[in-house]
This record gives C-alpha cells, sequence and structure tokens, in this order.
C-alpha cells in the first residue's frame, strides 16, 4: 500500500506548526494508495472531526488534542484513529487493519493509538481518558 506524498506532508503540519486540528485519510482501492480526505483548521472541534467519519466506511485519522493535566499545565497529544465501523465491507475492514501499521510508521509522531467500530468506542471522555 502506497501512501501519498500530501499525507505525510500534512501531518508534518498538523505535528510542527499546528496548522490542523486533525487530518481525515482514505485508500484509494482503485490506486492502492492512502490519500488525504479532509483536513480540519485549529478552530474546528472534536465533534466537527466525528462527524465527518462516515457511518459505514473505515478511514484513518489524526487528531491533535490539547488538555489541561491535573496539575493545570496546558499539554497536546496526537491520537490515531483506525475507525473500522461494524457496518463497513468485509473486504475494506481487511484492507485497512492490513495497511495500518505500515501506514502508521509513516506518521512520526503520533503519541495514542484508538481502534473505534462505533462513536462510544472513541467518545471525547475517552479520549481524555487515553490522553490523561
Amino acid at each position: 500500500m502506497a501512501v501519498n506524498d500530501e499525507c505525510k506532508l500534512k501531518f508534518l503540519e498538523l505535528k510542527a506548526k499546528r496548522n490542523h486540528r486533525f487530518i481525515v485519510f482514505k485508500i484509494d482501492e482503485r490506486i492502492q494508495q492512502v490519500r488525504v480526505e479532509r483536513v480540519g483548521s485549529p478552530e474546528e472541534t472534536y465533534d466537527d472531526f466525528t462527524a465527518c467519519l462516515p457511518a459505514d466506511e473505515c478511514r484513518y485519522a489524526v487528531f491533535d488534542f490539547d488538555f489541561i493535566t491535573d496539575e493545570n499545565c496546558q499539554k497536546s497529544k496526537i491520537f490515531f484513529i483506525a475507525w473500522s465501523p461494524d457496518t463497513s465491507k468485509v473486504r475494506s475492514k481487511m484492507l485497512y487493519a492490513s495497511s495500518k501499521d505500515r501506514f502508521k510508521r509513516e506518521l512520526d509522531g503520533i503519541q495514542v493509538e484508538l481502534q473505534a467500530t462505533d462513536p462510544s468506542e472513541m467518545s471525547l471522555d475517552i479520549v481524555k481518558g487515553r490522553a490523561l
């Protein structure tokens, strides 16, 4: 599975410059390549991010999560989310599962990984819990 250069460039912008809040990636099965599907601006929220994940198709995504620790420190963690809803096609689930580790290696700087098959598995409370 090839990875489009734009995936790495947008991820570097998110990580280093904080130009983006999130990036959603899609596998283009026709050309066997991971591509950027949507980029979220820094003003967008976690709800905006979850709303752009399709209910019946798999996706990869990264989300730059800002939070405040118990010691009152402002922090940020980059989450990698493997979105694989139960309602997606079996072939698609297999393709995303088999390509995930290879794709993740291309994105240097992921701090937390989350796998979700329905929205409850990636609720804001779960993300906060994994960040702390």
